[in-house]
């Protein structure tokens, strides 16, 4: 099938054995599951295959978005938000021993805090420890946040209190929705060249659905300073960065931000006087 036939949000890629394994949210499912799409060249992919299908008497029965796969330690865990009628929306971790799955629950509850509503957890080891960063949601506290947690080293909890290190309504490019509400989305780190972070992460501009970016030079327990100006702008967002096959850094996200209609861009990008920009 054709990438343009392909309707999914939030697309997170893999690269392994010279194969791309794309995952993301796929709104027109029935039955709440995460798919898996593999490809040699991100335009011609394989019919997708189930990667989680949740076990029986799995708390969360909806909102099954934005999954997101590293490979930690030889296993592939799965960070992902989900939610049910009873609980808060909460990102919770799935392991498998191979990238296309099965993936089974780590544990039995998210990490993020039980009555917060939070989605779209990510994940970074620094000097060895694990991190996960990860959107306090604008639906509970209206000017949403991105936290900061550790967690532990088989990544079944937390071991820090949630920090807040980025506020939406600061970003001098955001524009408010519902009035007065800032949305946080799809946060993902990077590393530079020079071992600063860019910290890409979405939300709403003048012209729709933005990736903005955000700096800390000094890794990831020190402060991260908006960028004035967003990596891209088009209505496209929910974003993350990997290596294609040749080497080029490229950009994953969903475009345009209209549900049913959205589908998965690839763009090279670069490193460009200490930030990140578009090469085409």
């Amino acid at each position: 099938m054709k990438r343009t036939d392909i309707n999914v949000r939030d697309p997170f890629v893999l690269v392994e054995d010279d194969t791309y394994y794309m995952f993301g949210t796929t709104m027109s499912l029935k039955k709440q599951k995460f798919l898996v799409w593999k490809s040699k060249d991100l335009e011609e992919f394989e019919e997708p295959i189930i990667a989680f299908d949740p076990p029986e008497g799995f708390w969360s029965d909806r909102d099954f978005w934005a999954p997101e796969v590293h490979k930690y330690k030889g296993k592939y865990y799965m960070f992902a938000s989900f939610k049910s009628e009873a609980k808060c929306r909460g990102t919770q971790i799935l392991v498998a021993d191979k990238v296309e799955g099965p993936y089974k629950p780590l544990t039995d509850e998210p990490y993020t805090p039980r009555n917060w509503e939070c989605l779209d957890g990510t994940f970074y080891v620094e000097e060895g420890i694990p991190y996960s960063i990860f959107a306090h949601e604008w639906v509970q506290i209206k000017d949403g946040t991105f936290c900061l947690v550790q967690l532990s080293g088989d990544l079944k909890e937390a071991v820090s209190e949630p920090r807040t290190i980025l506020t939406a309504s600061e970003a001098p490019w955001i524009s408010p929705i519902n009035g007065d509400s800032y949305v946080t989305d799809g946060p993902f780190i990077y590393k530079m060249s020079d071992s600063s972070l860019i910290l890409i992460w979405s939300s709403f501009s003048d012209t729709g659905y933005t990736i903005g970016m955000a700096k800390s030079t000094n890794g990831i327990n020190e402060p991260f300073i908006h960028v004035d100006k967003p990596l891209y702008k088009d209505d496209g967002g929910h974003a993350m960065i990997f290596k294609d096959l040749n080497g080029n850094l490229m950009l994953t996200f969903h475009r345009p931000n209209t549900l049913t209609q959205e589908r998965p861009f690839f763009l090279q990008i670069e490193e460009h006087d200490g930030i990140l920009r578009v090469v085409h």
